[in-house]
């Protein structure tokens, strides 16, 4: 743990969401929130009090942001932050409406970035709304505040949290001085050396003059016979399942654009030490993944390149 202060550093991943947030001005594309249907009778006070436990256990619940004299973010934690939790009826909206009518920006400098709110959809039947900004979380934290949440609201108790995430982000400030950092700089120096490509596919649309963040989902199912052959290959050498995918997608974004250079950005969850694993926090980070689909290579080839990439890129 670190010493008391004032104000504690903000971690990489914070600070780069803080300036994106300040970019996007006001804008919701950073909120995370989630939605959990909640079925049988519901006890006011105990979901309260559940809520009130977990801003108490998890430092980012209470945690703004503001810029210190030189311009720099910091983080402030607070012993205490205003939190209710709103409650509404589902009137003539639809369910999509009433979670969508809830999601607003949050002003960084006020703490708690975090809001949850029940709709009663019918007497056996809530709705609870809950939504972070994404500098205090990510996607592991919705998973884990929900896990405890459940726990909390069954009456359990939840083991001590040794450490907060500004425990992390003032030992990250430290390892940014040390050799190990020196090495990972140098690395992503060499893999990102030279003119970067900029991804041209053959759109159906001209791109608009204002980016958006308006996004949508498509999911597919596999059928048996194609993802066992995934699985072979990727056993058959010495890959993941994700290596296999991600050597295809590159070897298709290439045959669309004709580019022999493609980067893509991949998530990684980032919690390297295992009293990271139950923190509420901003710890995911991108790898930029740069691979070489150029047309003359077999497929196996390319997908040891791939592999090999990978694995560094993790390293």
């Amino acid at each position: 743990p670190a010493e008391k202060r004032e104000a504690y550093p903000v971690s990489s991943a914070q600070k780069r969401i803080y300036v994106l947030q300040q970019l996007e001005d006001g804008g919701t594309g950073y909120n995370m929130p989630a939605v959990l249907e909640l079925e049988g009778k519901l006890d006011p006070e105990r979901l309260d009090r559940a809520f009130k436990e977990l801003i108490k256990r998890h430092e980012s619940l209470r945690t703004s942001f503001e810029q210190d004299e030189s311009g720099e973010p910091v983080q402030r934690i607070h012993d205490e932050v205003p939190f209710t939790l709103q409650t509404a009826v589902l009137g003539e909206q639809t369910e999509q409406e009433a979670a969508a009518a809830f999601i607003e920006p949050f002003d960084l400098s006020q703490a708690p970035l975090f809001r949850g709110q029940i709709v009663k959809v019918s007497d056996e039947r809530h709705l609870l709304l809950v939504d972070m900004h994404h500098i205090i979380s990510d996607g592991v934290s919705v998973n884990i505040l929900i896990r405890e949440f459940g726990e909390l609201y069954n009456n359990r108790t939840l083991s001590a949290l040794h450490i907060q995430y500004k425990d992390y982000a003032v030992w990250q400030e430290g390892f940014k001085k040390g050799d190990a950092y020196q090495m990972q700089e140098a690395y992503w120096l060499k893999q990102l050396e030279g003119e970067l490509p900029v991804l041209d596919l053959p759109a159906d649309h001209t791109r608009p003059p204002v980016r958006s963040f308006a996004g949508d989902k498509v999911s597919f199912t596999l059928d048996q016979e194609a993802a066992s052959g995934l699985h072979k290959l990727a056993r058959e050498n010495g890959s993941t399942l994700y290596m296999v995918l991600l050597a295809a997608y590159t070897a298709l974004l290439s045959r669309l654009s004709g580019q022999e250079d493609i980067i893509v950005g991949s998530p990684i969850a980032g919690r390297p030490h295992k009293d990271l694993e139950p923190i509420l926090g901003m710890f995911v980070n991108t790898l930029a993944l740069r691979t070489r689909p150029e047309g003359g290579k077999p497929f196996v080839e390319y997908l040891q390149e791939v592999r090999d990439t990978a694995l560094g890129a993790y390293e």
